[in-house]
């Protein structure tokens, strides 16, 4: 056996000790209830009813009701399979992608999905902080003279360089419930502001009338737009790691209980929105709900404000996963000291890489799509099943194989189609857009 001077042993705990922030497991049911609120409710609420406008009443509610079912089931596997292993603890998706498929396999699978929900939500925060600080402002300030959206986008962006400096979850755990709170009132606004406004004049709930093919992609971008607005699944390990566990009192059971109190905030946000927005407006209905409400102007600011109060939040509980695997990379791949410099470089790149490409396709629709299918489709709908059949080894053709078989098939269905829709509609929207305007 190699010895290891206390010297060493001590420069090593304290490099872990900097990567990992805050170690400390001391995070109860509730702290898990908002962060997960906070990573699941967002942006996507709002662009629910558009979605809606091109699956209809029927098929729209059913695939809002089967996606609320599926990612439940899926959340319910996430959260046992994080201490699947006696006296081991799956802190990260990857952790769990390396014991269900490999330690080489393993992350191929997980990883690049994983970065594509985080930075993808990241991007779309970054469009909708600045669209709605544009329209608060819009409606606050009538008389004055109107900013680029651009420029709004830069200013949310600039708050974020502050914020990204905080260690860890535990330490934006107040950001974390201002944004879960935030979330459930503006929903609330908007649904009740929906109702309020009443069904505008000559309402259509037919389809749209355009091209076939426009139809089609318009559809499978809806999927898409659905599957983006039930996240969090991308982050469940990372928040459950933060609550302790023993053999008597697993981790499982207070993040099943934190679990299921978000997802019936998600319930109580998601379709009185989705239903209500599309009664009100039908087939006319903008891709953010907000944005097609007008009066009372103060409360439809208020809520456009609490979006953005909401999207604060959000980025970073999407962003902490990423920040701690670019501060391991550059660590030990770049040999950068650990430190305070490490971390102003490598979350400042990630705020402006993110900030640059929001700023430049600030499609809020389109991105929702794209990235719902190209990453939240694998990461909520059908990676757990996969997960879930490789460690678990349910019986053949018992209920729980069946189940989990069921969610692959549609989740890769969602995944491709909404890819495809979400990337044709940015192609075709940003063929016809100035940029940076």
């Amino acid at each position: 056996m190699v010895s290891t001077s206390p010297s060493t042993t001590k420069e090593e705990q304290s490099v872990e000790k900097w990567m990992e922030g805050d170690a400390d497991r001391r995070a109860t049911w509730w702290y898990s209830t908002f962060h997960t609120v906070t990573a699941m409710i967002g942006a996507g609420v709002l662009s629910l009813p558009y979605a809606m406008a091109y699956l209809g009443w029927g098929p729209g509610t059913m695939i809002l009701a089967l996606s609320w079912c599926m990612t439940v089931n899926t959340m319910w596997q996430m959260i046992q399979l994080h201490e699947c292993v006696p006296g081991t603890r799956f802190d990260r998706y990857i952790d769990l992608g390396r014991y269900a498929f490999g330690p080489k396999l393993g992350p191929w699978i997980v990883l690049p999905q994983q970065l594509i929900v985080e930075v993808g939500c990241d991007i779309v925060y970054m469009v909708t902080g600045g669209k709605c600080l544009k329209k608060f402002m819009e409606m606050a300030c009538a008389t004055c003279t109107p900013i680029r959206q651009s420029y709004w986008i830069l200013i949310f962006g600039g708050l974020q360089f502050f914020l990204s400096q905080l260690p860890n979850f535990n330490s934006v755990a107040g950001v974390s419930l201002a944004a879960a709170i935030m979330s459930l009132s503006y929903s609330t606004i908007a649904w009740v502001g929906c109702l309020g406004h009443g069904r505008i004049d000559n309402v259509s709930y037919a389809y749209k009338q355009t091209t076939a093919a426009d139809t089609i992609f318009r559809v499978f971008n809806a999927l898409g737009q659905i599957s983006f607005a039930f996240a969090g699944h991308a982050v469940v390990l990372e928040i459950q790691a933060t609550i302790p566990s023993t053999p008597e009192k697993p981790s499982r059971i207070p993040m099943w209980k934190g679990a299921m109190g978000a997802y019936f905030i998600n319930a109580i946000c998601y379709f009185p929105v989705a239903l209500i927005g599309y009664w009100a407006f039908g087939q006319d209905v903008e891709d953010n709900v907000l944005m097609a409400l007008r009066r009372p102007a103060w409360l439809i600011a208020s809520a456009n404000l609490m979006v953005v109060v909401h999207v604060i939040g959000s980025y970073q509980v999407y962003a902490m996963p990423v920040f701690a695997m670019l501060e391991r990379m550059m660590s030990k791949k770049l040999n950068f000291p650990p430190g305070i410099a490490l971390r102003l470089v490598a979350r400042s790149a990630y705020v402006a890489f993110t900030l640059l490409i929001g700023v430049s396709f600030p499609f809020f629709g389109d991105l929702l799509g794209f990235f719902g299918g190209f990453g939240f489709a694998p990461t909520a709908y059908f990676l757990p099943s996969i997960m879930w059949l490789t460690i678990k080894k349910p019986k053949r053709f018992s209920a729980k194989w069946f189940i989990n078989w069921a969610s692959i098939l549609i989740g890769v269905f969602i995944m491709l189609a909404s890819t495809i829709g979400g990337f044709r509609n940015i192609v075709i929207d940003a063929s016809t857009y100035r940029f940076y305007t």
